[in-house]
């Protein structure tokens, strides 16, 4: 008779064929912590479902308070990992030093901020970021579309957002109108970007903005506005090689993992972090823009650094 395999090591095994690194001794118990982002809580939820297929017993749970909200609480000690579509505030790092955290930046992939309309809007697929400063700033918000160009409809524009804490909001704000939260106060703002589907959705004369992956999910029921950085400049529509080569400006921009380095001491955070930065694939499956190998090779050598300094 053959040799017959415990369930248990011919799991494993099958794991190791799939090039999935199983762990040693018993499985991972215990819980991973993250919130932040709504733009990085796609590729973050389809990491945690896939990692939760190998390590069951490990409760990775994802919340999303927006960049802003997530870094508070990341600062208080409530979280793990940051979900992050901006680079960490002066002040935000300061919270986190005053409470004795320290941590690891790590990029996990690229996005663009697309900015929508209404399907049956023909007037306004291609736009400059002035005239985007046009309509968002506070200072020369324009009324109508008309306002903008005359020969747009004379027609009330309809405004939607993310948040004031959301990353994406203060990277649009800072790109368009020259410092971040800086914009007009009469547009409809929500922390949930499936309401700004539903609002540009439904008014013919309606803008707003959003992360990439939210417009490639929607894209049936929303009309995408090619960009020029300045007048006289290429239009250019967001998609993985525009955002990858940088291309579509100002409105490319990475995307971040914030690790608290104490965390990382713990082995269901350690497996997980791994497995974030190995399976890039899973961030393509959420239509965000992977990094070029090079990129991701880096990423990986700063978390195996920062490993061997804590003796993981």
């Amino acid at each position: 008779m053959g040799r017959h395999f415990p369930l248990r090591s011919l799991a494993l095994l099958l794991l190791a064929a799939a090039g999935c690194t199983p762990p040693a001794g018993d499985l991972l118990q215990g819980d991973v912590e993250i919130d932040g982002s709504s733009t990085v809580y796609l590729i973050t939820e389809a990491m945690a479902s896939s990692f939760k297929k190998i390590h069951p017993d490990v409760n990775v749970s994802v919340g999303i308070s927006g960049t802003g909200g997530g870094f508070k609480k990341f600062a208080a000690g409530e979280t793990d990992i940051q979900d992050a579509s901006r680079n960490i505030k002066p002040q935000e790092d300061e919270a986190c030093k005053k409470a004795g955290i320290e941590y690891v930046k790590l990029q996990v992939a690229w996005d663009g901020i697309a900015v929508v309309v209404h399907p049956d809007n023909a007037w306004a697929r291609k736009m400059t970021a002035e005239q985007l400063r046009q309509i968002w700033h506070p200072d020369s918000a324009a009324k109508k579309w008309s306002d903008v160009d005359p020969k747009w409809p004379n027609e009330t524009i309809k405004l939607f957002g993310t948040g004031t804490d959301s990353g994406t909001h203060d990277f649009f704000t800072e790109k368009i109108n020259g410092k971040e939260k800086l914009i007009r106060k009469d547009f409809e703002a929500s922390a949930d970007p499936n309401v700004i589907v539903r609002g540009v959705e439904g008014n013919k004369y309606a803008i707003g903005f959003m992360g990439l992956a939210y417009y490639e999910a929607n894209k049936d029921k929303l009309g995408l506005v090619a960009i020029a950085a300045k007048k006289g400049d290429p239009y250019v529509t967001p998609n993985k090689v525009t955002v990858l080569d940088g291309s579509y400006k100002p409105l490319s921009r990475p995307l971040f993992i914030y690790i608290k380095k104490e965390s990382l001491k713990r082995p269901e955070v350690k497996a997980f972090a791994e497995f974030y930065l190995r399976r890039d694939d899973l961030v393509e499956d959420v239509r965000y823009v992977k990094m070029s190998i090079r990129q991701s090779a880096a990423q990986k050598k700063k978390l195996e650094d920062v490993l061997k300094t804590l003796g993981n």
